[in-house]
């Protein structure tokens, strides 16, 4: 047997795979922490981003702000905790699987069977393809090491004992595969083994006892796929997946997913030549990136097939006809992970309200992604898609805006989207604010200051607009009484700040200052 190169996480020690004889290995990871908030409705409500702006400096957009010491205010009251990832998601993985196991078996020389030419190089072909997308175990049997002993031992006992529910698990098999029939005159197919007979099935593999493994494997992905064509395997139509409403693979990889790939329909032959089949070699190609059909960078179990099928047909000029099978479940297995802002179900919106709904999909999941600390570059993309679909959504301007304020500065960007929120939204007053602490930054005072006060005639109790006001007329426009004034105001609606108070105290009269 021939072990798998290891690629180690390095949040995740490295597990070096035993013989098969012992228990599953514990999988441990770390995470950094996160603050859950409770998002009310409206805009101006927003997600506190303490990893963004660990001061929280007064030119941040204010509803963070104020968030952020809301929440700062219930962690040291106990009404709120920082809880930590690993503990709200125990047994989950930091990517989309823990470890991903293949069983790749080539049986070329067969002891008693006729020879199968090019099944072991198609069996290497296809190991270092998933060495390449990142497998963790990959073992390969070749001829004699795939004795039917050796491969019930593999799928009875080793992997069940081994694989995860978080885990992900491919089967390919390059040989022969036979046919019998049970006494209802029902075919029943199966593998051949290295030692087995073709036209007996004593010591084959059924395709009964791939079920049944599949069955007891705790993996919620599993992908099968046979350089042989399948008889006497009772199959149905794969469901269609339900795409809609899916924004990322993440919404699946909870979803159980049995599928099967085969070279060829149950009564067509395959073709055998020395070198790789036409099946292996379309299926490298496609494990190598040809099969993102959409070119979203994701490859999907369902996408390979589509691409398989394809080439395969071509290449044989209609001889083999692969055949692609939903065993179980409506999830699809995960063979190449792209960015996840780039991930796209289904067709594009074409309708006007299809674009409309796109865009707020897109625009709150930008949203939760910063709620999450997570990707701020994925938020803005997907803001930026947002925009695409519905050039009027002013919300994910002001965002836009924000995010390339403070996170991902870009101060040319964050003002022309915030006069494009004025533009599409100019009834939010974070619109008119956006575009003032943008001006703010870029040194325009005097707009700064009518974008600000514009904000106020939209929404004349907006106190963080006020305490914006207060700074700018003390910091750069030398207007102290303005200044002053604002911050009364700011501190009027509930504002709390020191600097404000200490603005307002200061000028207030000695007798008002000390009291009676």
């Amino acid at each position: 047997m021939r072990m798998g190169r290891r690629n180690c996480n390095p949040q995740r020690p490295c597990e070096t795979l035993p013989d098969a004889d012992g228990g599953r290995v514990a999988q441990g990871r770390s995470t950094p922490p996160f603050l859950t908030v409770r998002r009310r409705r409206g805009y101006a409500d927003c997600v506190a981003l303490h990893w963004i702006n660990p001061f929280m400096r007064s030119s941040t957009f204010p509803h963070l702000r104020r968030m952020f010491v809301c929440l700062v205010a219930m962690c040291a009251a106990g009404t709120v905790g920082i809880l930590s990832i690993a503990h709200a998601q125990v047994g989950k993985p930091e990517g989309l699987y823990y470890k991903s196991w293949a069983v790749v078996v080539g049986v070329e020389n067969y002891l008693v069977a006729p020879k199968v030419p090019g099944a072991l190089e198609s069996a290497h072909a296809v190991a270092a393809a998933l060495r390449g997308l990142g497998f963790d175990e990959v073992i390969e049997l070749q001829d004699k090491e795939a004795s039917s002993k050796h491969l019930l031992q593999i799928l009875n006992d080793y992997l069940p004992r081994k694989v995860g529910r978080q885990d992900r698990v491919l089967f390919f098999f390059a040989g022969h595969a036979g046919v019998t029939q049970d006494s209802q005159s029902k075919e029943l197919g199966y593998l051949v083994p290295w030692d087995a007979q073709l036209n007996n099935p004593a010591k084959a593999i059924t395709f009964d006892q791939l079920k049944e493994f599949s069955r007891r494997s705790a993996s919620k992905h599993i992908l099968m796929l046979f350089d042989a064509n399948i008889r006497g395997w009772e199959v149905t139509a794969p469901q269609p997946l339900s795409l809609e409403g899916r924004l990322s693979p993440e919404d699946d990889t909870e979803k159980r997913a049995v599928q099967v790939l085969t070279a060829a329909e149950k009564e067509e032959a395959v073709g055998r030549a020395p070198g790789q089949s036409a099946f292996v070699t379309a299926l490298v190609a496609g494990l190598n990136g040809a099969a993102d059909l959409n070119k979203n960078g994701w490859v999907m179990a369902s996408e390979l097939a589509a691409q398989v099928k394809q080439d395969v047909e071509a290449a044989t000029k209609g001889a083999q006809h692969p055949q692609f099978v939903q065993l179980e479940g409506d999830g699809d297995v995960i063979l190449i992970e792209g960015r996840k802002g780039a991930f796209q179900a289904g067709k594009e919106p074409t309708s006007e309200a299809d674009r409309m709904r796109e865009a707020r999909i897109q625009y709150e999941q930008a949203f939760a992604l910063l709620q999450q600390q997570k990707s701020a570059e994925e938020a803005l993309e997907r803001l930026n898609r947002a925009i695409g679909y519905d050039p009027s959504f002013g919300d994910a301007y002001v965002l836009k805006s924000y995010i390339r304020l403070e996170v991902l500065p870009n101060l040319e960007e964050s003002l022309l989207a915030a006069r494009a929120a004025v533009q599409h939204a100019p009834q939010n007053p974070d619109s008119h604010y956006s575009l003032a602490l943008a001006l703010t930054k870029k040194g325009q005072y005097q707009e700064a200051e009518q974008a600000m006060q514009q904000a106020l005639v939209v929404n004349p109790a907006y106190g963080d607009v006020y305490f914006s006001l207060g700074e700018l007329y003390a910091d750069h426009l030398n207007e102290p009484q303005k200044s002053v004034d604002a911050f009364r105001r700011y501190l009027e609606l509930g504002g709390q700040s020191e600097r404000a108070i200490r603005a307002v105290q200061g000028s207030a009269p000695p007798a008002e200052k000390h009291g009676p």
